[in-house]
């Protein structure tokens, strides 16, 4: 599922060519240093052994976190950081691949790295926010009417690049970006779906059910979007496109990867999977509306078309029959489902941005994907 050009892979491999959204050479071998200290064996006893295995890692990390979301911010940085958190958050969902890259996923190493880098964001991500307005809000009311107003958004400059500008380039780079989610997409809801049952639970799994093509892998909205991909030359493996991807795509990810972890957060992801599933087909009308343009088959937007017909519903079983019983049954904590909501549009929107300046850039310059 992909929201506002945003909104999941093999293991990556260790002889990295650095992104070309690094500007920091020492960001993209350090990372690889990273990698490197995933694979080891028992990873967690040899850095109590060997404390230098890991020194100019965190020395990078703690200056990535000094620098990354100070004053106005540094993009390298964050890249680094988000690609770091990406990496410990992926082992969270199995890939089939090799066992052996699993047997770090429970290092106390790796939990504190993720706990450093998701303290320090997240607390920038939630400055953005007024929680004391959001604890006077009236819940029901304030998601209906968000929810009705997201249904159509505005045209904007962003829409109607896509609709009116997007080369047949710019749309393979829009893919290819947007494969990172879509190839492996609705597998962090999963994560949330355990647990005591009741109709919220049951409209959750029917949600997902639908995502996952009802159990037949041909109808699975992945298998779609590998279809539209190799319609156009790409590469389908998972993650063949990471290097692609802004740092504004990565922290919407890794912020679904908390959220979903962690069910504490169980209203914020609900709140934003609402937004998600609400503002869906406006956004699928625009890719749509560009392969149409563009003379594109069937095949090569077929998952939009998918999404367009089934998120209308997704959207209203969301509001009515998770988000407003919800609302009811935490009266308390209910305003955390509308600030959810919001930050999912905000970091939707960045993402968005950010890969239309990607695609933007290298449509300039003239680099074709291969």
């Amino acid at each position: 599922m992909i929201t506002s050009l945003t909104n999941r892979v093999n293991f990556l491999e260790v002889n990295f060519v650095p992104s070309e959204l690094f500007h920091s050479a020492d960001y993209a071998e350090v990372e690889q240093q990273f990698v490197q200290l995933l694979n080891l064996d028992d990873l967690d006893q040899q850095i109590s052994d060997h404390p230098a295995l890991a020194e100019q890692f965190e020395a990078t990390l703690s200056e990535a976190l000094d620098v990354a979301y100070a004053g106005f911010g540094d993009n390298a940085a964050c890249l680094f950081l988000h690609r770091i958190l990406y990496r410990i958050n992926r082992l969270n969902l199995f890939w089939y691949d090799d066992l052996q890259h699993y047997k770090n996923e429970r290092s106390y190493y790796l939990q504190s790295v993720r706990d450093r880098i998701e303290s320090i964001w997240q607390e920038w991500e939630i400055s953005h926010f007024d929680l004391a307005q959001y604890q006077q809000l009236e819940v029901e009311s304030a998601l209906t009417e968000r929810a009705e107003a997201d249904l159509v958004p505005p045209l904007n400059q962003n829409k109607r690049y896509l609709r009116e500008a997007l080369s047949l380039e710019g749309y393979r780079r829009l893919l290819a970006i947007a494969s990172l989610d879509g190839l492996v997409e609705a597998s962090r809801m999963s994560r949330i779906l355990g647990g005591a049952s009741n109709e919220v639970q049951a409209m959750l799994i029917r949600v997902l059910m639908e995502e996952y093509g009802n159990g037949r892998f041909s109808r699975k909205h992945s298998t779609f979007f590998a279809q539209m991909m190799r319609e156009v030359d790409l590469k389908t493996e998972p993650e063949a496109y990471f290097d692609l991807a802004p740092w504004q795509l990565l922290a919407s990810i890794n912020h679904n990867f908390l959220l979903t972890e962690r069910k504490r957060h169980f209203l914020r992801y609900n709140g934003g999977l609402t937004y998600f599933e609400i503002v869906g087909p406006s956004i699928y009308q625009d890719y749509m509306a560009a392969a149409e343009r563009l003379n594109l088959s069937e095949v090569a937007m077929g998952y939009w078309e998918l999404h367009i017909r089934e998120d209308e519903r997704h959207g209203q079983w969301m509001l009515q029959a998770v988000g407003l019983p919800l609302a009811r049954m935490y009266p308390t904590n209910a305003w955390e489902l509308v600030l959810g909501y919001d930050q999912e549009k905000l970091i939707g929107d960045r993402a968005g941005t950010a890969v239309i300046e990607a695609i933007q850039a290298a449509e300039r310059s003239g680099n074709r994907l291969i």
